[in-house]
């Protein structure tokens, strides 16, 4: 229930969203209670506040005195980072423990905001209001919350008691076997049993689950214990894990050659600039233009590399050395890794939960630039510019897929364009389709040889394969995943990959297992699944994709 004669507002001092993500945002927040708080009732089940006596109600403030007025701002970056600053409670103009920093530390907990929220968590008079409303929605886990808070207080109490103010100081297995004794028993009895035990970890042999449930046992309420049970020993299960011994990793030697010495690349590759004669030829002749060949491969190359090496190529070479429209898409290309390269520092977590609907407007951008940028495939003329307006992003999507055969003239016959289906949903079909034919009749598959990939095939987006990886990567781990702008961010970037010719999907996918060279197994695996979990609620089914056979279409024959 909230005060009748509250007042909120929101008051935008400027706000600039744009598709290069260079827009800020700042706005003013404030709210007065009048002095009342909002109030948190409960009835028993079925019943409502109104239709309740008196007497079937429970209620309670939420909030503390210091929160009911106050005044902050909201500064929204380019990138769609949050952070407050100049916060304003009750307090007129003094700082105190509920200043700006506390909401700072709320929607962007790092180790500069950690000492704010030890503070609050010592505070007692806000904690107990907390438990108060914990206890109100459930009893059972507020009294347990209640029991872990009473804890925390008694251990920082000797802390502060033992001088310890440092994690530095505990290190001494004998200090630290007497606090943990002093934690349980209250006094330091219980040292010669538990300095065993730390000695035994430190020593790299694992914990002593036994000894340990012992003086939990021994120390914790037998009714507390019974009833938590279960969670007390898989923590205690978790920590023998995290405290257990583990192999460390044979070391080995691996020889490392460059791909241009491997047979098998120098052929895949063979019509690719390498890096040698890319920075050669950029060196050489400085005084006369590039050619034209040369200028429209590094052009079509450029959203392969990264953003210092662009930076590098734009500004080693006079622009009036470059084609005109190869100028341009490569200048256009340097844009988009600045702007993926400020989101790729700063992405996930409550701190940047407006992200997805900045980073909208910029895929979408990026999206339609890529798919109207035309890249003949003899690289032998210049990019021509762009075609007709008109045609709309999916439009564009549906056409980079070529001639789809009979299939698509049975699909697609008597359709609008509104009806029809995007790249990825064709190209999951078709992975869906090409494995009923291998399961019917093995025969007709055709074998590939080595001889067929007779060079590696680049795409033609102005988005590169890490680009794409890194904006994957943040709407993967956003805050908002089942919302309709991170779904449609998603889904216009599947769309783009599978515009492209399979290995660029390859590519993306080496990049989110190793961004930047570095990686694991089980990060890729990690990011794999999060892909074949993607949520689609906001589609209808017969628009939803089904990953895993998109997925089989990618990876086939790797």
């Amino acid at each position: 229930i909230v005060p009748s004669e509250s007042i909120f507002l929101v008051k935008i001092v400027n706000s600039v969203v744009d598709m290069a993500l260079d827009g800020k945002t700042l706005c003013e927040i404030s709210w007065d209670f009048q002095g009342a708080s909002p109030v948190l009732q409960v009835t028993e089940p079925g019943l409502t506040p109104e239709m309740a006596s008196y007497e079937d109600k429970q209620q309670t403030a939420i909030l503390i005195p210091p929160l009911r007025q106050g005044r902050f701002n909201l500064t929204v970056s380019s990138v769609g980072g949050i952070s407050i600053t100049q916060a304003v409670t009750a307090r007129e103009n003094k700082e105190g423990l509920y200043d700006w920093k506390f909401f700072n530390a709320i929607i962007n907990p790092s180790s500069d905001t950690s000492g704010v929220m030890l503070k609050v968590l010592h505070d007692k008079s806000s904690m107990r209001k907390l438990l108060g409303i914990s206890k109100l929605v459930s009893k059972e886990y507020g009294t347990l919350a209640e029991h872990i808070l009473v804890q925390a207080w008694r251990a920082k109490e000797i802390l502060d008691q033992e001088g310890v103010s440092d994690p530095g100081h505990v290190i001494p297995c004998y200090k630290m076997a007497r606090l943990v004794s002093l934690f349980l028993s209250g006094d330091v009895k219980e040292v010669e049993n538990i300095l065993p035990v730390i000695q035994r970890v430190t020593e790299g042999n694992g914990l002593d689950v036994t000894r340990v449930k012992d003086l939990l046992q021994k120390y914790i309420d037998p009714n507390l214990y019974e009833e938590h049970s279960p969670e007390i020993d898989r923590a205690i299960r978790w920590c023998s894990v995290l405290l257990g011994p583990m192999a460390a990793p044979q070391p080995y030697v691996e020889a490392n050659y460059p791909l241009s010495q491997i047979p098998k690349y120098a052929k895949l590759f063979k019509s690719i600039l390498s890096a040698k004669e890319l920075y050669g030829t950029l060196n050489e002749k400085r005084q006369l233009p590039l050619d034209v060949v040369f200028s429209n491969k590094v052009s079509r190359l450029a959203p392969y590399m990264s953003f210092c090496q662009v930076e590098y190529i734009l500004t080693h070479r006079n622009r009036f050395d470059w084609q005109a429209v190869d100028l341009r898409r490569l200048r256009y290309v340097y844009s988009v890794k600045k702007k993926v390269l400020d989101i790729n520092e700063s992405y996930g977590g409550l701190s940047f939960l407006p992200q997805s609907f900045f980073m909208s407007v910029f895929v979408g951008e990026a999206t339609r630039a890529s798919l109207r940028a035309r890249v003949p495939k003899d690289n032998k003329e210049s990019v021509p510019g762009q075609i007709k307006r008109s045609t709309s992003t999916i439009g564009l999507l549906r056409n980079r897929l070529g001639n789809l055969g009979e299939w698509n003239e049975m699909t697609f016959k008597n359709k609008t364009e509104s009806n029809m289906l995007s790249p990825a949903q064709i190209a999951m079909i078709r992975s869906q389709q090409k494995r009923s034919v291998v399961n019917t009749d093995k025969s007709n598959v055709p074998s590939f040889t080595e001889d067929d990939a007779a060079s590696y095939e680049l795409g033609d987006s102005l988005l590169g394969p890490c680009d794409v990886a890194i904006l994957l990567q943040a709407g993967l781990t956003s805050s908002l995943k089942s919302s309709t702008v991170v779904q449609l961010n998603q889904r216009m970037l599947i769309d783009l990959i599978a515009s492209q010719p399979n290995s660029f999907a390859v590519a993306v996918l080496a990049e989110i297992g190793t961004p930047g060279g570095d990686g694991s197994p089980r990060s890729l695996a990690s990011a794999l699944m999060a892909l074949l979990e993607l949520d689609q609620s906001s589609f209808i089914p017969e628009n939803q994709l089904n990953m895993h056979s998109l997925l089989e279409k990618w990876l086939q024959g790797t």
